[in-house]
């Protein structure tokens, strides 16, 4: 492969990827906007809503997951120029997320009397139950405009949903500030008040977003001309296929993620506020390769539905460059300036050099990272799924964890260990992953028009 297509490829990518990009920052920035906020109120406010937004990441990481499905069925049915199934996508992908969001709801009801069972820190669980509840009432608005989001993004609109984003990010910082601190005449409300802004910020963008999406006149045919109809059974069937894997593989990382977070809490409200810090500065910082991933999707998706197998591979290397391009430069923030960053949310002296840390090794593993969730984006494009959601099962249930909890307890590394575990599954899932989309959209290409369907889920070792 020459280097002229994928130059060729990096504009077309890039041009959607941006605003992509910048709408998943802009969700990443409501919650870094608690953080920052909560961060001043003190180390146990900070270690609680790591812990609540911990428990709240894997209904929000499955409900993207089955949004993803919405993005994957636009994105070809936009190639195959068929407007009725892009209608079809996003209705039945909002009844869908909807529904998981009910879901979250009613699991936070569930486990709000056994907060205990996490055995965190007793000052952390004390304050936890009120915001944890508030915070999963947001999921349902939240989840709900991850598949409009996905529907526009997929028709390549990803602009007017952009600023629909930034307005909820900025109506959520004017809400914290008020309800947090008690400013402009509002109650002073504390720690709770972070959560009842998200919610009223992630409700505003949900009505927003709905809006545009009925009164775009260049989506006329594209969108539901009536939203609230009985649900077609064999497309919702369709979308839970489609998106039940892709969840599944988002779990497998997050959940690891989410268990490491419990055994950090258990050495102590300072380890789990480092961790939220470092975390924090780790997920905004995934969301650019994130949006990339979201791009090649879509991407992948319109070239496999219109037939254009030998574009694939161009388009999978133009996001592999701008994914590792863009990590070099983050990469050497998090190196240079741990502690700059660290002091933008915490001054506790303790808290502030674990954060610095771990901040060291999230310089390290961004770069697989990266590579992962983009490979993964192009196979979703395919409709892969299957296959990369096992993958990300083994790598970071069977080796990420079990290592981790090794390096932190027995080898006495603590919390910085636990991250070299996490760092192991993401280099390992971003091998696999990377030679699979590499193998497939090489046998396409040669096939010359065959899906290679009986192929999809094929053991790696084949080949």
């Amino acid at each position: 492969m020459t280097l002229s297509p994928i130059l060729s490829e990096s504009r077309t990518t890039i041009r959607l990827a941006i605003p992509l990009i910048i709408g998943q920052l802009g969700q990443m920035l409501i919650s870094l906007t608690d953080t920052l906020m909560l961060g001043r109120l003190g180390v146990t406010p900070l270690a609680a809503c790591s812990f609540a937004n911990t428990l709240i990441y894997l209904p929000m990481m499955f409900g993207i997951g089955m949004s993803m499905a919405v993005s994957i069925r636009v994105s070809q049915a936009r190639g195959a120029n068929d407007p009725a199934a892009a209608r079809a996508a996003l209705r039945h992908g909002l009844y869908v997320t909807l529904a998981l969001g009910l879901l979250a709801v009613i699991a936070a009801l569930v486990i709000r009397p056994f907060l205990w069972v996490f055995q965190q820190d007793a000052d952390v669980i004390a304050i936890v139950p009120n915001f944890l509840l508030i915070l999963a009432v947001s999921m349902v608005p939240a989840m709900g405009s991850m598949a409009v989001k996905n529907h526009a993004d997929a028709m390549n609109r990803p602009w007017p949903v952009f600023w629909i984003s930034i307005g909820g990010v900025l109506l959520n910082i004017v809400l914290n500030w008020m309800l947090v601190f008690g400013k402009w005449g509002a109650p002073h409300i504390g720690f709770e008040g972070a959560a009842i802004a998200t919610l009223i910020a992630r409700t505003a963008v949900l009505v927003g977003m709905i809006v545009w999406c009925r009164g775009d006149v260049a989506l006329k045919e594209w969108v539901p001309k009536r939203w609230l109809r009985v649900p077609d059974w064999a497309a919702v069937k369709d979308l839970l296929r489609t998106g039940f894997p892709a969840s599944m593989q988002l779990l497998a990382e997050v959940s690891a993620f989410v268990m490491a977070t419990f055994i950090i809490g258990n050495m102590g409200k300072a380890a789990l506020a480092s961790h939220q810090v470092a975390i924090q500065c780790a997920a905004t910082i995934f969301m650019i390769p994130l949006g990339i991933s979201m791009a090649l999707t879509v991407r992948i998706g319109e070239a496999f539905g219109a037939k254009n197998f030998a574009s694939m591979r161009p388009i999978v290397a133009s996001g592999w460059a701008m994914g590792v391009t863009f990590t070099v430069f983050s990469a050497t923030a998090f190196v240079f300036f741990n502690r700059q960053l660290a002091a933008l949310f915490i001054d506790d002296p303790a808290v502030l050099e674990m954060a610095a840390s771990l901040l060291i090794v999230a310089a390290a593993f961004q770069f697989c990272d990266a590579l992962q969730i983009i490979a993964a984006g192009a196979l979703r494009g395919l409709d892969d799924v299957h296959t990369p959601a096992w993958i990300a099962f083994w790598a970071y249930w069977v080796i990420s964890i079990p290592l981790g909890w090794c390096l932190a307890h027995p080898l006495g590394f603590g919390v910085t260990g636990m991250w070299w575990g996490i760092t192991a599954g993401l280099t390992i899932t971003a091998i696999l992953l990377g030679r699979r989309i590499w193998r497939r959209t090489g046998d396409l290409d040669r096939s010359t028009g065959e899906t290679l369907a009986s192929e999809a889920e094929q053991p790696l070792v084949e080949g």
